[in-house]
């Protein structure tokens, strides 16, 4: 009998650890209890940026990018930004697609400004810069139409 209540000990232990690990990867991916709520930002482009891309605020993630469509009227893209609850964004704060680094990928920069009054939810935030293709730089700096000034 004592060797029944042994494997029931080491079964209810895998199964508690099971548990914590799941709880803990949900948190992780993002898909945890905390809510989130929608801003929308139109960008003229968001080349690297997909669906799951991180929103950061001084370079600590506060969301993701939950929605990516064409506005076929303005002919720019349009970022649906889940926003944790609990984190205010300025109404005069500036989304920028911003890069990791020379190999690294894009993400979603929420530069905060300096308003007391903060966007509600729902709301678009009007001052964007979208992505800076490092191709088109290279090929502007190889065909002599950047880098160069005489005065």
């Amino acid at each position: 009998m004592s060797n029944h209540t042994g494997e029931a000990v080491v079964g209810g232990v895998v199964i508690a650890a099971a548990v914590g690990f799941l709880f803990y990867a949900s948190q992780f991916a993002g898909m945890g209890g905390s809510s989130s709520y929608p801003l929308t930002a139109s960008f003229r482009s968001v080349e690297g940026v997909t669906v799951g891309t991180d929103v950061r605020m001084v370079g600590v993630k506060i969301g993701s990018v939950s929605d990516l469509a064409l506005d076929t009227e303005m002919f720019r893209a349009t970022a649906t930004l889940m926003v944790q609850d609990g984190i205010p964004v300025p109404n005069d704060s500036t989304a920028v697609v911003a890069s990791e680094g020379l190999l690294g990928g894009n993400y979603v920069e929420i530069l905060p400004g300096a308003s007391y009054d903060n966007y509600e939810p729902g709301q678009e935030i009007l001052d964007t810069q979208g992505s800076v293709s490092l191709m088109n730089l290279l090929l502007q700096y190889v065909a002599g139409d950047g880098g160069s000034s005489s005065n």
